[in-house]
């Protein structure tokens, strides 16, 4: 049977698992998938040691996206341009190959919700790897403006630097905020320590706010932030499933069926 995984800290709130065991029930594949926390300190012996026992793939989520690209042998055209990876696939060789399936799954999960990005202003919060992964897939939407706003301001400054052959990046520090975003996208830790960004909350005012995260319920991001009247409110539990049908794409060499496992987790929810 073939062993796949999903990395991270913390990591015991993943839903990775029970979505890539749907995909295989699905798809009638032998798969197991397991969650494993690891450190900074200790991720690449994490990474080696999983693909030496035979592993075959491995998602990786906060905070090792970045870590990931590093360690990475070759990469995806996604991979290469945002320098972060969240799908790790193991050749006979001993290479590592590195690839983003996040952008991807972002625009799929706003366009199965009739959220098209052309011509629209969008607002990025927070400038890690989650960041990174979506830059280059917005761009590709021809959007007419992109602000990354990050509590530490060098961080921010660094996405601007590091995508300037790509696009003009906007970068501002959260109380600076003072322009409307048609969509407002949360590529914070917020909901993992419960606490607000520091940021002018005018920002949601009647724009789109889609948060990365996910949870049963609302997530602790869009709870906030829903007090500020944003038009539409979205967490990520779309795009963690279609980010996951790529990840079983390129492992896999077959497409699970999205719809199907997204209205599934739905009504979980809402039970």
């Amino acid at each position: 049977m073939d062993a796949y995984g999903v990395v991270g800290n913390p990591i015991n709130h993943s839903k990775s698992p029970k979505i890539h065991h749907l995909f295989a029930e699905q798809l009638g594949h032998q798969i197991s998938y397991s969650k494993i926390e690891s450190t900074m300190e200790d991720f690449t012996k994490t990474i080696e040691l999983f693909f030496t026992k035979g592993g075959k793939g491995l998602n990786i989520t906060l905070p090792f996206k970045e870590a990931a690209f590093k360690l990475s042998d070759s990469f995806g055209q996604s991979a290469e341009t945002c320098q972060a990876v969240n799908t790790l696939s193991f050749s006979e060789d001993g290479r590592i190959y590195g690839e983003s399936t996040d952008g991807l799954g972002l625009i799929k999960d706003l366009e199965n919700n009739d959220i098209y990005l052309e011509g629209k202003e969008v607002l990025i919060l927070g400038s890690g790897g989650a960041a990174r992964s979506v830059i280059p897939s917005l761009h590709e939407k021809d959007i007419a403006g992109l602000t990354v706003c990050n509590r530490t301001i060098e961080k921010a400054i660094k996405i601007r630097e590091d995508f300037i052959h790509l696009r003009e990046i906007n970068v501002l520090e959260g109380l600076s905020l003072k322009n409307h975003y048609d969509i407002v996208i949360n590529a914070t830790s917020a909901n993992l320590n419960n606490e607000a960004p520091e940021i002018n909350p005018d920002v949601f005012n009647g724009s789109i706010c889609y948060d990365m995260g996910y949870t049963y319920g609302d997530t602790f991001f869009l709870n906030w932030a829903k007090r500020f009247n944003p038009s539409f409110s979205l967490q990520g539990w779309g795009m963690l499933v279609e980010q996951a049908a790529e990840s079983f794409y390129i492992w896999r060499g077959v497409r699970p069926d999205t719809e199907e496992i997204i209205l599934r987790l739905q009504k979980e929810t809402e039970n």
